[in-house]
């Protein structure tokens, strides 16, 4: 593995098999709960049916296709989601006040000018550091904002040195989010979660279970994380994406700091190659 994509693992994946594995999982369902009720779209999105054990779903990737929407046979519909990690712990708000940038306006202008839906997976440490943003991103039809922890603390252990949450307060780490997130006027919220670090077990799965959330991993690593080479963020993109692809990216200046510019040469290149970039919902949605 290259240094960029150990790095992008570090802060995007866990190496740990528990928390990459696959679980095979019956079709989306609708799951009324906490996360449900919390997003604001017409449309009510997609969550999957509970695991085995009633474990929270997991959602990797969408998986093979019987033919594209213009409906040839044998074609795979050529899909891809591009998401965006807005990570901020709880104990960053200094370093936030000092200038640190744990947010991407140009990243998020950038994704509006190339018209690229997005689903953006927002801690609520972040939403509440930044507000109009958050606001912005999840009033624009354009995307959608889903659960990322309040604190960004890891969910199972070890997690790449994040402190770990308490098993009795997963659940609340979810759901304070959620608040946090509707606070800044946030309307097009989603139900689905996605594990800081990736990592995850059955005690996390369970604990979550009744918020009603599906969680959202990732099948193709960016390794924007610390990376400081945008050609080679966006070569690994290229080479990893394949039709019903999840894309996992940064939408923190000073994790992330290439991502804008890596994104401005995967967007168009995978659209020469036919790809149509959709949210986390219609990717599910199947």
């Amino acid at each position: 593995m290259t240094m960029l994509a150990v790095l992008g693992a570090v802060l995007a994946g866990c190496g740990n098999p528990e928390a990459t594995r696959t679980q095979t999982l019956t079709p989306p369902s609708p799951a009324p709960s906490h996360a449900a009720k919390a997003q604001g779209t017409r449309t009510k999105p997609p969550t999957m049916a509970p695991g085995p054990a009633g474990l929270t779903p997991v959602f990797e990737r969408r998986s093979g296709g019987s033919g594209d929407r213009s409906g040839k046979a044998g074609k795979a519909d050529k899909v891809v989601a591009l998401t965006f990690d807005a990570d901020m712990t709880a104990d960053q708000g200094q370093r936030a006040a000092a200038g640190e940038h744990f947010d991407n306006p140009g990243l998020i202008t950038l994704l509006r000018r190339l018209k690229v839906p997005s689903t953006v997976f927002m801690t609520g440490r972040w939403a509440q550091e930044y507000p109009v943003q958050a606001r912005s991103i999840g009033t624009d039809p354009l995307f959608e904002v889903a659960n990322h922890s309040y604190s960004h603390y890891a969910f199972s252990s070890p997690c790449y040195g994040l402190p770990t949450v308490a098993k009795g307060d997963m659940r609340g780490e979810v759901e304070r989010a959620f608040t946090a997130i509707r606070k800044t006027g946030a309307r097009n919220v989603v139900p689905y979660f996605r594990f800081p670090g990736g990592c995850y077990d059955d005690a996390s799965l369970k604990a979550l279970a009744a918020t009603g959330v599906t969680a959202v991993q990732w099948d193709v690593v960016s390794g924007d994380a610390f990376a400081t080479d945008a050609d080679a963020v966006a070569e690994q993109v290229l080479a990893g994406v394949k039709p019903g692809s999840l894309v996992v990216m940064h939408c923190t200046r000073s994790a992330a700091p290439v991502t804008d510019e890596a994104v401005r040469r995967v967007v168009p290149e995978l659209r020469a190659r036919g790809y149509r970039f959709v949210k986390v919902s219609e990717l599910m949605r199947g």
